[in-house]
């Protein structure tokens, strides 16, 4: 699990190249707060001054891993930091369901980082990439922090763009077997499969704690092998489908996403 302060690393170098819209929610640490102001370096500070031209005079919300959001007027630019004074302070709500968990198998670049992206936008607390049988994208190991830093980039300025009070994690990529075997202790597990006879995703039983977990796999372009799928049912999954039409992978992802957090009522 990565610190806070690594997410907001990865999140922040490189950001301006990922989507952006004008002055989302800025993610910070509480400990860039001090007596009533807030104190911002580099890498967020590159961000806001060198590529959103930031400046004296303007407003910025920040919210910090004790779901705190803050409204602040920008007091002065250093060559290397922003101080800024804290006008307003708003508590978040508390989390009011279970973490939504998502197992993406890898895609290729484009179709990956638009999953995520939407995925995180829905509210999704953890993403895992999976490795598979059919994944296309280079898996060496060599590669596969910088993959998880770059879609963990997507994901921070997602949860910013949304408006999302707590910043997500995108894992580094798993095996299709450690990844059944670190989830399997969820409260629901399920995974989705094509051409599938069985039950819609729709009657899944769902938890409904806050400390619970729901865990969404989906699969990748060509679908699940016969022996993936063994794994995951000898782990407990739950196989589901989204109807008789066949689609995308990223467009499953955002069908499923979207269909669990309708019936936990955070959407519709």
């Amino acid at each position: 699990m990565h610190t806070l302060m690594q997410s907001l690393v990865a999140g922040y170098e490189g950001l301006s190249e990922l989507f952006l819209i004008p002055m989302p929610v800025f993610f910070i640490s509480s400990s860039f707060i001090q007596n009533d102001h807030v104190s911002i370096g580099d890498p967020l500070f590159s961000h806001l001054y060198k590529s959103l031209r930031v400046k004296p005079g303007e407003t910025l919300w920040f919210g910090d891993e004790q779901r705190t959001r803050y409204l602040a007027h920008v007091r002065s630019i250093g060559s290397n930091h922003l101080i800024a004074d804290i006008l307003e302070k708003h508590a978040g709500p508390a989390p009011s369901g279970p973490q939504l968990i998502v197992g993406q198998a890898i895609l290729k670049n484009h179709q990956m980082n638009w999953a995520i992206q939407k995925a995180i936008e829905l509210g999704v607390r953890t993403l895992m990439p999976v490795i598979t049988a059919r994944t296309v994208i280079d898996c060496k190991s060599s590669r596969l922090q910088a993959y998880q830093e770059r879609w963990q980039r997507i994901a921070l300025e997602a949860a910013q763009q949304s408006e999302q009070w707590t910043i997500p994690e995108v894992t580094l990529p798993y095996s299709m077997t450690d990844f059944c075997q670190k989830t399997r202790e969820a409260a629901v597990c399920s995974l989705l499969v094509e051409r599938h006879e069985g039950p819609g995703l729709h009657t899944l039983p769902l938890a409904q704690k806050p400390e619970e977990q729901i865990v969404v796999t989906i699969g990748p372009e060509g679908g699940w092998t016969t022996e993936e799928l063994r794994i995951a049912q000898e782990n407990g999954f739950h196989t589901v489908t989204l109807g008789e039409h066949i689609l995308r992978a990223e467009t499953a992802t955002i069908a499923a996403t979207t269909i669990i957090q309708n019936r936990l009522g955070n959407l519709g």
